[in-house]
Order: structure tokens, then C-alpha cells, then sequence
């Protein structure tokens, strides 16, 4: 994700440290940073949280609303998400118009929600075919230090779990979002031939390639994303997957909490 130049001397470093099995920061190649969340961060937010996945900072808002539902999904609520990189994160955003990165940010975590059917948008329906609700998802990066996308995903899947539905907007109670599923996201890069996990900053520069797999809590894949230009062989991409699948139950029952 980073157009950051890092020096040859810096790249080889981590190279031969990747090769080795270790990592500049004392992980293994399958261990994730520390993770910690502050759900309902934002007052004014139907449902939010701040997520600090090492020192990568995200903070994710869901606001809620009522709207009209889509022509060909007219029993179903709306959902919709953004993503805001700004130069405050990393001297690699720049303001303006949502960036490539910033777009696809937010289809992945967009496409894991959905594909999953996290929330469930027919219980979104107040008129059918006349009124829903709509949910905005807003993801705002604070620092960058790699690995948006899982950090992005986890405050996205703790902001919609604490929202509520505005019930005073439709002359009722407020009501828990009806959250069923929770696919967790992880994120792999591949380093000549070696693919670590929760890839931070310097990483991230150098990586071949990026895949991120979402499952849920059956293990069921339900979203992937393939980044940079080079490849995963097939053994690779099977390896990511377990491995994905195992790690996202332990961070799933951080979520949770």
C-alpha cells in the first residue's frame, strides 16, 4: 500500500531477517501486533471505535439514518462504506478525492461485511419499499504503520456491533444493530519466499505481494483481496488461508468483548 522509497541497506535487512524467521520487531512470521479497541469512541456516532493494531491507528464511525431503499432491493436496508486517508496518517496520503488506496480499502471491507451478511439488512426494513435504514460506514486512518486493511475491518466489525438504531427517529425505542456474523480479516505479505502476517510499515515496502482473507466464525471464506504485482503459489494461498482462519478466532473474541 505505502509508494514509500526505503533504502537497499533497510530492504536487505529485512530480508535476511524474514529468511531467518524473524521480523524487525521481534514477531514471528505469524504473529500479529497488539490489538486494542475502544468501542462507542465517538458520542455522536451511532455506533463507533478506535482500533490500534500496533501502531497503526484507524477510527471508524457508523451513522444511521432513515432513506429509501434501492429499486431491486426494496425488503433490504442500505449499507454504505468510505474511506478518508489523510496526510495527517502518513506523508504518503494526500487530500483531495478518495485515492485508489482509499477506494479499495473500503470495497474490501465493504465486500466482508456484506459477503457475509453481517448485519441483517431485512430487519433494516421500516416500510417496505418505502423506508429503511441506511448505515454509513466512515473509516478514518490516524497513523499508518501497515496493514490498513485488517485494522479498517476490525474497527468497522466493533463500531457496527455497539451501534444502535435511532429508534426516536421513527417514533420508537432504540434498538441493538442486528449483528448475526463476524468475518475477521487477515492480511499476508510475501517476501522473496517467505509470507509474514500483519505486515507493519517497512514490510509493507517491500513486499512482492499482499492477499487479505476474510472468514467468519464457521471458518467459511468470505472475502479476498489479492495486492502489489507479484504472485502466491497454490500452496501459498492455502497456507494463508489456514493460517487466516486460526488467527481470526483469537482476534475475533477481542472484537467480541
Amino acid at each position: 500500500m505505502s509508494n514509500e522509497v526505503i533504502s537497499e541497506l533497510m530492504r536487505e535487512h529485512i530480508v535476511k531477517l524474514v529468511a531467518s524467521g524473524k521480523r524487525g520487531d521481534g514477531r514471528g512470521l505469524e504473529e500479529v501486533r497488539s490489538l486494542t479497541i475502544e468501542k462507542n469512541y465517538i458520542q455522536t456516532a451511532e455506533g463507533s471505535a478506535r482500533v490500534r493494531l500496533g501502531n497503526t491507528d484507524v477510527l471508524v464511525g457508523v451513522k444511521i439514518s432513515t432513506g429509501e431503499p434501492y429499486a431491486d432491493t426494496p425488503n433490504s436496508g442500505v449499507l454504505t462504506t468510505s474511506c478518508e486517508l489523510v496526510p495527517m496518517a502518513s506523508p504518503t496520503f494526500e487530500s483531495g478525492p478518495p485515492s485508489p488506496t482509499a477506494i479499495e480499502l473500503a470495497r474490501v471491507v465493504d465486500r466482508g461485511i456484506r459477503e457475509t451478511k453481517t448485519v441483517d439488512m431485512a430487519k433494516l426494513v421500516i416500510t417496505p419499499g418505502e423506508k429503511v435504514w441506511v448505515l454509513f460506514i466512515d473509516i478514518h486512518a490516524l497513523d499508518y504503520d501497515g496493514n490498513l486493511f485488517d485494522a479498517a475491518s476490525y474497527g468497522t466489525l466493533a463500531a457496527l456491533s455497539s451501534a444502535k438504531m435511532p429508534g426516536a427517529k421513527i417514533g420508537g425505542a432504540d434498538q441493538p444493530l442486528p449483528v448475526d456474523h463476524w468475518p475477521v480479516s487477515i492480511t499476508a505479505a510475501k517476501i522473496r519466499d517467505k509470507i509474514v502476517f500483519d505486515p507493519q510499515l517497512d514490510e509493507e515496502k517491500i513486499a512482492d505481494a499482499r492477499l487479505t482473507v476474510a472468514t467468519d466464525e464457521n471458518g467459511d471464506i468470505r472475502a479476498m483481496q489479492k495486492g502489489l504485482s507479484g504472485s502466491f503459489s497454490y500452496d501459498d494461498v492455502r497456507y494463508v488461508i489456514s493460517t487466516a482462519r486460526r488467527l481470526g478466532n483469537g482476534i475475533r473474541g477481542i472484537i467480541q468483548a
